[in-house]
């Protein structure tokens, strides 16, 4: 499965988010996800393996409980394929970045200039 289909999900894209945080139970990405999407667990178990074996996800087991935790390397692969098309937005941004610092600049000359009248 590509990277985009398995990122394209919702649901693993929430799961992702959770584990950024850090390693957790299964049980407690579970909670989650079947309060926010309203899913069964057998669902977010899908999910989970879709995860482990797209390799977006390492799982270990403690005792009864497995820990799933984030594999970066999948995800270095979509930062590097979105590189090419980064310049697209940094321009925007260096735009959006000139134009709020001219409003900044106009309202200090405006607040001075009000300032000097009275």
């Amino acid at each position: 499965m590509h990277a985009f289909d398995v990122l394209g999900d919702p649901v693993r894209r929430r799961i992702l988010e959770l584990l950024a945080d850090g390693e957790q139970p299964a049980g407690a990405i579970g909670a989650v996800i079947q309060r926010e999407f309203g899913i069964s667990q057998p669902a977010v178990s899908q999910h989970l393996k879709v995860l482990r074996d797209s390799g977006f996800t390492t799982v270990r087991a403690e005792g009864t409980r497995r820990l799933y935790a984030v594999e970066p390397a999948p995800l270095r692969e979509v930062d590097d394929w979105l590189e090419r098309f980064r310049g697209f937005w940094n321009q925007r941004l260096d735009a959006l970045g000139t134009e709020l610092a001219r409003g900044r600049r106009d309202r200090r000359r405006a607040t001075t200039k009000e300032t000097d009248q009275t």
